[in-house]
């Protein structure tokens, strides 16, 4: 009797634990949001909270901001690479070449800020950016141009649009003084996709 509860018991515990790990979160993005959420009900529900954490209970929209940043940046310095080495026009393999050099030092300016606010951003891309680059991987020659061009003049106007609402409405102010000194450079990658885009077009 004793055994068959043992063997019971063990189980029961294999089986909690599978489910456990079933249930686990695998996509970056989505585990750093669950993180910071967590942060933010913490500060919220402590009776007395010190001032930075005080802070974090208004931060929600910020982290999530932040979050969509740093999985936007990531993308955009792989698409970059991806770029510079199988765009078939000059202009796309240029326009590669400023995306990972000037989204690379964003992307160490957010992780720095993130740190000092205690927001976790995602470690790698979600699975939805990492869809694209896999989608952009297998297309080849003009097609592959083509297909970069559309996808850097709408993902940069997407870009554009959070960048203004988190540098007029953001809780935070070195956050939004951040994301307002990126609009600039934002404005000026979609001009040079915009070009690429209709050099590419003239080619084909």
């Amino acid at each position: 009797m004793k055994k068959s509860l043992v063997y019971l018991a063990v189980l029961f515990l294999f089986a909690t634990a599978m489910s456990s790990c079933g249930n686990a979160e695998t996509d970056s993005k989505k585990q750093a949001e669950n993180a910071n959420d967590a942060k933010v009900d913490s500060a919220k529900k402590a009776d007395t909270v010190a001032a930075a954490n005080s802070h974090m209970a208004d931060l929600k929209p910020d982290a999530t901001f932040a979050v969509e940043a740093a999985d936007g940046g990531m993308l955009e310095v792989e698409l970059g690479k991806l770029a510079a080495q199988k765009g078939v026009s000059s202009e796309i393999k240029k326009l590669g070449e400023m995306m990972v050099k000037d989204h690379s030092k964003a992307n160490d300016e957010l992780k720095a800020a993130a740190k000092a606010k205690d927001i976790t951003l995602p470690a790698v891309m979600s699975d939805k950016c990492q869809k694209k680059l896999t989608d952009l991987t297998e297309k080849k020659g003009t097609d592959f141009d083509k297909a970069y061009a559309d996808l850097m003049v709408s993902d940069h106007k997407d870009d554009i649009d959070e960048f203004k609402k988190e540098a007029e409405k953001g809780n935070d102010k070195e956050l939004s003084a951040w994301a307002k000194g990126k609009v600039p450079v934002l404005e000026h990658h979609l001009m040079m996709a915009e070009q690429a885009k209709k050099a590419v077009d003239k080619k084909s």
